[in-house]
């Protein structure tokens, strides 16, 4: 058995010696190894007379490329016509760690609604690790998220799976990245990037800001003249947050509407009309109307 990994020329593995019956010119003379790509044959005399025969790693071990290798040894004696005889060497390359998990993306991109359900599957990330056993078992966990993004999302350890545990709110927060991290059983990692972004819904309605009030007003007053100024505000984006006001038939108010702030002009009435009357008619440009 020989480690990936194992330094070249150092290591050595001894070589029972082979038998002759025969004596002298005629007993073992010579040891010879097959070509291979990993592993070279040193043959030494001792002084008693035998050889010490060692097989020594000449270019290292991948076990990723090559699990085991079979290797033929022949010991030849010195007579003539000369003999010789084979033997098989079995090894078996052991892992170690020496490959990071990879995944399978660089980056994850997501789009979710900000009124998702709890337990909502973001998106799954997967990393794989060459090496075997306990070298090769992926863990994840969050290597780089803000404190809010914490709070509603989870991820699970073993499955890479990240799902939606809080309420999220686009108005709040409309984008989230975070890094996560992939580790083998002996902490070798690397990581990703996953970006979210949150879809806006319908989910607020208008909102009224009196700026300014001509309180009390008169029934002589000119028509046109202005009597207060209101701003109106939708948190929502795009066609979500576009309000649109109108006014009541019959009352005697004009709205002269601008990007912001609204204008309203005075034709004839009470003031306290006008206020019932634009808590009533604000909506937005939703197809659920707020």
């Amino acid at each position: 058995k020989c480690c990936q990994g194992s330094r070249t020329g150092s290591t050595r593995y001894r070589i029972n010696e082979a038998h002759d019956a025969d004596i002298g010119q005629n007993g073992v003379k010579q040891y010879s190894l097959q070509n291979n790509e990993h592993f070279v044959l040193s043959v030494r005399d001792d002084a008693d007379g035998t050889k010490n025969v060692e097989l020594m790693l000449h270019k290292e071990l991948d076990r990723e490329k090559e699990h085991d290798l079979n290797l033929i040894l022949t010991a030849a004696d010195g007579g003539n016509p000369q003999r010789s005889g084979t033997a098989i060497i079995h090894v078996t390359v052991l892992d170690a760690n020496d490959n990071a998990p990879v995944f399978d993306q660089a980056v994850y991109k997501a789009s979710l609604r900000e009124n998702s359900n709890l337990n909502t599957l973001v998106v799954t990330v997967s990393a794989t690790d060459a090496d075997e056993g306990v070298n090769g078992e992926v863990t994840y966990e969050f290597s780089r998220i803000t404190a809010r993004a914490k709070m509603v999302f989870s991820l699970d350890n073993k499955t890479g799976e990240i799902k939606v545990t809080g309420a999220l709110d686009f108005e709040t927060n409309s984008k989230y990245e975070i890094r996560i991290e992939a580790k083998d059983g002996y902490g070798l990692s690397s990581d990703c990037k996953v970006m979210i972004d949150i879809i806006d819904v319908n989910d607020n309605a208008p909102i009224i800001y009196i700026k300014s009030l001509m309180n009390p007003t008169t029934e002589s007053v000119t028509p046109g003249t202005e009597v207060g100024i209101i701003n109106v505000q939708d948190r929502d984006s795009e066609t979500n947050g576009q309000v649109r006001c109108s006014i009541q038939q019959g009352v005697p108010f004009k709205l002269d509407v601008f990007n912001s702030p609204i204008f309203i002009r005075l034709n004839f009435a009470k003031m306290f009309q006008f206020a019932v009357f634009c808590t009533r008619f604000l909506s937005d440009f939703a197809q659920l109307h707020l």
